[in-house]
């Protein structure tokens, strides 16, 4: 009998007449992956790396991506932004949209992977194709992805909670100082941990809305 072998898969084709500037986030504690896709620059992806947390310096990315496209086209260009439900995932998507950027966060277990390139749980989907979801997604193409509806920011904080507790209760005596425990405390709300003291709270404060 004839069998088909698994054929690599080829890239689907990139609409290049975009009313938008698309963009995705990878993000780490650390720093924060853009990968963008703008009107006038062809089917070629830019990528950036910004301080993890730095939501002014992604913003201001944002303001050159949108500078560089108005000299392009002569137009100016709304943005439209993914990212992965996650840890962060929900405050910068509320942070975003205080902008007035329109951003959405996926489920990355509804954007399908053929069997060859299937991630493990813990692995991330890497920014052009979350971009390519997110342009599927905006075509209304059916079950291309799903996204999720973030919760509020008290649910949030009463997850969060319960996270915490998990986490202090389930730690060796001794492996954790105080320190240690409130910068945590501080990353999980989106602060700064780093900066510490009123401008942690204040990032948290922000980022609530």
């Amino acid at each position: 009998m004839q069998t088909v072998a698994d054929r690599p898969e080829a890239p689907t084709a990139i609409r290049t007449d975009l009313g938008a500037i698309f963009v995705s986030l990878e993000l780490s504690r650390s720093t924060w992956l853009v990968t963008s896709l703008s009107p006038g620059g062809g089917e070629k992806m830019s990528k950036q790396v910004v301080r993890g947390g730095d939501v002014a310096g992604l913003l201001e990315h944002f303001a050159r991506l949108r500078e560089k496209a108005l000299v392009r086209t002569g137009r100016v260009f709304p943005f439209v932004v993914i990212q992965e439900a996650g840890l962060d995932g929900f405050w910068i998507d509320r942070a975003l949209q205080n902008e007035g950027i329109e951003s959405h966060v996926v489920d990355p277990a509804s954007i399908a992977t053929s069997r060859r390139r299937r991630r493990a749980k813990t692995d991330g989907i890497d920014g052009e194709a979350l971009v390519r979801a997110l342009l599927a997604y905006k075509r209304g193409e059916p079950r291309v992805c799903a996204m999720v509806k973030a919760p509020t920011p008290e649910e949030e904080d009463r997850r969060r909670l319960c996270r915490c507790h998990r986490q202090w209760e389930t730690d060796p005596p001794g492996t954790l100082n105080l320190t240690h425990r409130i910068r945590w405390f501080l990353r999980e709300g989106g602060a700064d941990a780093e900066g510490g003291g009123a401008d942690g709270i204040s990032g948290i404060e922000e980022a609530r809305g």
